[in-house]
């Protein structure tokens, strides 16, 4: 990755804050979320030159990997429901 350590950090801020706003969550939140996520990594770590791509389209990403870990997070409570009531 050839992308400047303090340019980056500042790309991290402003997709952050876009993310924020999609979402109507807190800069907390999203933030947390970034760190944890696998844009984050992309990015971090110079894959696909993601750090190239536009603040939106990275926060665009960010909605996407949001919405299926919150599906994932859903499936497996109501897995962990089901499995109580049957016992």
């Amino acid at each position: 990755m050839n992308a400047n350590k303090t340019l980056l950090q500042r790309k991290y801020a402003r997709v952050i804050a876009a993310f924020a706003r999609r979402k109507g969550i807190s800069l907390r939140e999203a933030m947390d979320f970034f760190y944890q996520s696998f844009v984050y990594t992309e990015m971090s770590e110079g894959i696909s030159d993601m750090h190239c791509r536009s603040d939106e389209y990275l926060a665009e990403e960010l909605t996407i990997e949001y919405a299926e870990k919150i599906k994932d997070i859903v499936a497996e409570t109501r897995a962990d429901c089901s499995a109580r009531h049957k016992t």
